[in-house]
Parts: C-alpha cells; structure tokens; sequence
C-alpha cells in the first residue's frame, strides 16, 4: 500500500498489494453502519433518538428550531451539508397518524427551513420528503420524521458517484448555528 504525507509516496509493507485506489477514511460514518442510536423496537422508550432529542439543549441535539408541535434537527448522517428533517414531538409512525395541527407545524417548519437554507447557503434547489415504514428506506421506521435536504447545481459530482462518499465542509454544529440564524422569525 502507498502512503503519502508528502508528494513522493511511501511503500507500507506488510498490507497487500497497492491497487491504484486512494482511501479517504471515514470512522465516524461506522456508527450509522453498524446501527448505533437505532432505536430497538417501536415504542418511545425503545430508544427513539427523535423522542430523546427534544429533553437536549439545542447545541447537544442539533435542534435548529422548536415550534410547539414539531422541531426542526440536522441530520446526523447528512446527504448534503444543511440537511435536516422536521420531527413530530409525538412518537408517531405515519403521517396519516398526525393531528391537524401536527401537519399544519410540520408544512410551516418546511417551509421556514428552505427559506433558512436559502438564506444562509444559497441553496439552489430541495429535495422533500418522507420515508413511511422500513420497505420504503425509512432509517427509523416508528418516528415519522421529513427530510430537507439542500441542493446546489452540480453538488452530485465524482466523489458520491464514483466513491460512494459525501464531503460535507462544515461541522454539524456550526451549521445549526447558521441556520439557527437564518431561521425566519415566527410571529
């Protein structure tokens, strides 16, 4: 294997073959691998990580907003820099389970996080959407959970392509504090 810290590269015995490829490690992505946080059944007190979240301080869940029904937190496993999902407070699996006001929240902190994403990096375009049950790729099944998620012209370049990789350029915690900022005021 070659390694370089510098420009001339350093054979590595003892660890294979070299293979032309470079490795850009990633350990903190083994927690979501390996299902760390996940909650262990359906219930609220199964580990739901979305009905712990809210009894953090905003900084320590990543919670951008509180609205009264629903509260808008960063992605811990983020598709782009500023993705964030807008959670119900209540431990509920389906949207069709939501109350009137849960979905009215819900539609308005949508809305209130695009704006900030706009504001506070430019955000070209979103994708928006939930998840509704395992089959359907929802990562926590039995917390109902929508996805915002910022998109910028030719942000889907070589490295998630090719390398199956996301450079994210800001820490999770100095996004929610941009966006925190740039969340429009409710009044």
């Amino acid at each position: 294997m070659l390694i370089s810290m510098t420009s001339e590269p350093v054979l590595q015995q003892g660890v294979g073959e070299p293979d032309g490829f470079r490795r850009l490690w990633t350990p903190h992505r083994m927690a979501y691998i390996q299902g760390e946080n996940k909650p262990t059944g359906p219930a609220p007190d199964d580990g739901c990580p979305f009905c712990t979240i809210p009894s953090l301080s905003d900084e320590d869940g990543l919670i951008v907003t509180r609205g009264r029904h629903v509260f808008a937190v960063l992605n811990l496993y983020p598709y782009n820099g500023g993705h964030l999902m807008v959670v119900p407070y209540r431990h509920v699996a389906d949207y069709t389970e939501l109350t009137d006001e849960e979905t009215v929240e819900l539609a308005a902190l949508t809305k209130q996080a695009m704006t900030a994403l706009r504001a506070a990096s430019g955000a070209h375009g979103f994708n928006i959407g939930m998840n509704q049950g395992g089959a359907a790729g929802a990562g926590i099944a039995a917390h109902l959970h929508q996805h915002v998620v910022p998109r910028w012209g030719g942000d889907t370049n070589f490295m998630p392509v090719v390398g199956h990789t996301k450079v994210l350029p800001q820490l999770l915690a100095d996004t929610r504090k941009m966006l925190a900022e740039a969340w429009p005021q409710q009044g």
